[in-house]
């Protein structure tokens, strides 16, 4: 009975488990080798990206399983009154809420929530690497993985059994045209800040590395695979330099040389001259021949999707609903028209049909608050408003924001961009 009386107390007075957790969280979260091996994984998922769909999820998961110990939680839940980081939760939380008023089948409302899921990834990024140094880490893995890309473009366009995926393209050796466009697009354009950057300062072989990077990307676009989505995002970007870093005269040159660059393409490249004027055939010949029909499918997708925003404009139909408004429209009119499809190519008509107005809204106020992030100067803010203005200039032809590949490219460079602008921002204030 002595000893049962002696061993009690010093039973209840032992710390559980939670406690020595509690205890051991602020040398967790600021272990510097949990810190790197969060900056290591980011670095993967931005060389793999270009290369696979399997990768980056994987490296997410392990990710977040290593970055969520890292994270000052007080400092985080306060960053999370911003609207930059609390509006993907809120997008979240609306796809969750439209599964209650769905009109699709359970399979497609669950199907739904995966594409506004990985936009909730961008806060903890805002937050690591607002605290990290390594951002720039992951942007020249991703920037070194397109080249290699882009220069095997060009080995697959000359032999195809060179090609790692059956891709329907000629010149791509993984996944479309759309998404290696996108990707080309995306580093070409970063790279126009730092070439001009180096050139003012008299870095020359700096700045001709840069230019000869620029042009990799650009060849491989006129001559190799494009796509026109990316074609319509270049001239806004670029226009978006001038505005940004040039003044009226280098805004003239430049202008000056992509109308010259533009005319040498056009007249060098046939595949460049097909992929403009198929826009055309595709609209007039769409209803006549389904598998030339990418215009006029667009064209028939959105007066569609209209139509449905139009019966419900509040709160629209729900979580995957779309597949079954599209069901309800089909006609027996052409296989146009009796196409059934869940994706409307154009990212507002997308959430309209699903969350009506109000989703729309919380769409543009998200892409409006995280332009905010990037109103600086430096890489950091160039490189965030390049990802987000040729995000919101592509989801005007495609639901880029929802599409696995896109969505991606816009959740790790608005996340790990933003941090770098965070954090550059906030050394100037210290």
């Amino acid at each position: 009975m002595s000893f049962l009386m002696i061993a009690e107390p010093a039973a209840w007075s032992a710390p559980s488990g939670w406690q020595v957790l509690r205890s051991r969280w602020p040398s967790l979260s600021n272990s510097a080798a949990l810190i790197g091996a969060a900056d290591a994984l980011v670095v993967l998922i931005a060389a793999s990206l270009p290369w696979s769909t399997t990768a980056p999820s994987i490296f997410g998961g392990l990710w977040l399983l290593a970055v969520t110990p890292t994270i000052d939680w007080r400092g985080y839940a306060r960053e999370l009154m911003r609207p930059a980081f609390a509006l993907p939760f809120a997008l979240l939380l609306l796809a969750l809420l439209g599964t209650l008023w769905s009109d699709g089948d359970w399979a497609n409302r669950l199907h739904a929530i995966k594409p506004v899921a990985k936009l909730v990834l961008i806060p903890p990024l805002l937050h690591h690497f607002s605290r990290s140094e390594r951002g720039i880490w992951v942007c020249f893995a991703f920037l070194a993985s397109c080249a290699l890309l882009a220069v095997f473009s060009w080995i697959v366009l000359l032999n195809p059994a060179w090609k790692i995926a059956a891709t329907a393209s000629a010149g791509v050796p993984v996944k479309n045209y759309i998404d290696q466009s996108q990707e080309f697009t995306l580093c070409a354009l970063a790279l126009a800040l730092p070439a001009l950057t180096f050139w003012r300062s008299g870095r020359a072989i700096a700045a001709v590395a840069c230019l000869a990077l620029i042009l990799l990307f650009a060849t491989s676009m006129v001559f190799v695979a494009s796509s026109r989505t990316a074609l319509l995002c270049i001239p806004i970007l670029l226009a978006l330099f001038a505005w940004k870093h040039l003044g009226r005269r280098a805004t003239l040159v430049l202008l000056a040389g992509t109308v010259a660059a533009s005319a040498l393409a056009w007249t060098a490249s046939p595949y460049l001259r097909q992929r403009i004027t198929d826009i055309a055939v595709e609209y007039r010949h769409g209803h006549e021949d389904i598998s030339r029909a990418s215009t006029a499918q667009r064209l028939t997708y959105w007066r569609k999707s209209l139509h449905a925003f139009g019966e419900a404009p509040l709160i629209g139909h729900g979580t995957g609903s779309i597949k079954r408004q599209f069901e309800r429209a089909a006609t027996g009119g052409s296989s146009l028209d009796a196409e059934i499809v869940s994706n409307p190519h154009n990212q507002t008509l997308n959430v309209a049909v699903q969350w009506g107005l109000f989703g729309v809204i919380l769409l543009y106020a998200m892409w409006i608050a995280q332009l905010r992030l990037f109103t600086g100067e430096g890489l950091a803010a160039w490189i965030g408003l390049v990802v987000i203005v040729q995000n919101i200039a592509s989801s005007l032809l495609n639901s880029h924001l929802f599409d696995f590949h896109e969505g991606w490219m816009y959740a790790l460079g608005v996340g790990v961009a933003g941090g770098m602008a965070l954090r550059a921002k906030a050394g100037t204030q210290s």
